[in-house]
């Protein structure tokens, strides 16, 4: 008996899993194949009710009166700086409502969510780290849509519909974005740039030029690290989008994340070399190719500012401003660091640019969520965050004399007026080719001389993740 009970249950945790998270199963093949365990139909019917719906078809809704609670959980990836940032809001929230916030943070979410999803214990909020992850969980039918209390009028007046559509999953909106990064900037210290010669270039060819200047008279233009854990070579990527969208436009970088060219089209070849002609230049990144492969992206930014200067630019997302300021406390916004603009390669896209925004949605639906979503969505909620630095908003209404110096002004102006904002594409590909992908830009950094290779094998990797 204990042999087939033991049988009966991993056959029917499998069936809950088919159900409720791979959504490969019917309500009718679900009693089905419970029955065949040994259940009766009545007690097949009552597991069936407790798996909810399967993956796509019900789940969380918004009809009827929410359930009061008095505190609602939170999963995020944020630590440090930005845990703390969240936990003001989170505190101005309870203050307004009543209702606690509970945040728990992990570096490994995906992981932490699926599992918690398995066991039906999602949280009642969550972050989404990827694209990827937030449509999986949409289309399984596990996050809750907003449309039914969020006050679409406003909503359309505070966000631009590049960002709404962001938020969005096939004509729903699912998702609040609390901040949002652009990764136009090129980090610098005016100071020493200046001492050593340098100009704020304004096209890519006036880049090159200037970091072969600095190369020549001994100093190392660039400092670069794409090591990130489990996610090391993303910088990488980061650089590469920036150029396509730069050099190809908005159209053809759509057609690459959509799968519409190959990845062994020459306007990508083309991208990730002009990226090499950076991470592989001479005398442009010190110790390279290994010291790329090794530095962390955080530490990478802290170059520029050392005395003496151990590098003179890093490419990095506006939230580098967070890691300088916390590195350097003393040093003065605009004066003693600064950013310019990514420079311009085709004048046909100028304003095309790349970026990134917080996406966190609803998984439960109760009076909390609902409430949390709404005032997360508010420029009140921003404010808070824009005020006390690292954050940038797309929230229209948040206003440009609430960030607390001209670098982080300059940064949310040059997001407002972008003609297009795309992810990097290392955010909207499938989560398999994702780490393909980066995995793939290590390989190039330390040998480009196999990039045909590369993307020959992500081609395939592409074939594989796109017809799954």
């Amino acid at each position: 008996m204990f042999i087939f009970d033991r049988r009966r249950r991993q056959d029917l945790d499998n069936l809950v899993e088919e159900y409720t998270v791979h959504s490969t199963v019917t309500r009718r093949e679900f009693l089905q194949r419970a029955t065949a365990t040994g259940l009766s139909l009545s007690a097949a019917t009552a597991l069936l009710a407790a798996c909810g719906g399967p993956g796509g078809s019900t789940g969380p809704t918004t009809s009827g009166t929410p359930q009061k609670v008095s505190s609602i959980d939170v999963l995020v990836e944020y630590g440090g700086s930005e845990l703390d940032s969240f936990n003001a809001i989170n505190a101005a929230f309870k203050q307004k409502t009543g209702i606690t916030v509970k945040p728990e943070s992990t570096r490994d979410l995906p992981t932490v969510l699926n599992t918690r999803v398995r066991g039906n214990n999602p949280p009642d909020i969550c972050g989404m780290p990827t694209l990827d992850l937030f449509h999986s969980m949409a289309d399984q039918g596990k996050v809750v849509p907003l449309d039914g209390f969020i006050d679409m009028n406003k909503y359309k007046q505070d966000y631009s519909q590049a960002w709404i559509d962001l938020a969005s999953w096939k004509g729903k909106l699912y998702a609040v974005l609390p901040k949002a990064n652009g990764k136009t900037t090129i980090w610098y210290n005016p100071k020493t740039f200046e001492a050593a010669g340098g100009t704020v270039p304004q096209t890519w060819d006036e880049m090159i030029a200037l970091s072969d200047k600095l190369a020549k008279s001994g100093k190392y233009p660039w400092s670069l690290g794409v090591e990130s854990a489990a996610s090391s070579g993303w910088p990488a990527a980061d650089w590469i989008s920036e150029i396509y969208m730069n050099k190809y436009g908005h159209d053809m970088y759509l057609k690459w994340v959509k799968h519409e060219i190959p990845w062994t089209d020459p306007s990508i070849k083309d991208a990730i070399q002009m990226f090499g002609k950076i991470a592989q230049g001479n005398h442009y990144v010190n110790g390279a190719p290994k010291s790329i492969l090794t530095t962390n992206f955080q530490n990478s930014t802290y170059a520029p500012y050392t005395s003496p200067p151990q590098a003179y630019m890093c490419y990095l997302g506006d939230f580098a401003a967070g890691f300088i300021t916390s590195q350097f406390k003393n040093l003065k916004p605009g004066t003693d660091y600064n950013f310019f603009n990514f420079p311009t390669i085709n004048p046909q896209y100028k304003g095309a640019i790349t970026g990134g925004a917080d996406i966190v949605v609803a998984m439960k639906d109760n009076d909390g969520t609902r409430q949390y979503m709404q005032y997360l969505a508010t420029a009140e909620a921003q404010t808070i965050w824009v005020k006390r630095g690292g954050s940038t908003a797309v929230n229209k209404s948040v206003n440009l004399s609430d960030y607390p110096d001209d670098v982080s002004r300059q940064s949310a102006q040059v997001l407002s007026a972008a003609t297009a904002v795309e992810l990097s594409v290392g955010d909207l590909v499938p989560s398999s080719l994702q780490s393909a992908y980066w995995k793939g830009l290590l390989q190039y950094i330390q040998h480009p001389d196999q990039l045909d290779s590369i993307l020959s094998s992500l081609e395939s990797s592409a074939k594989s993740a796109y017809q799954s």
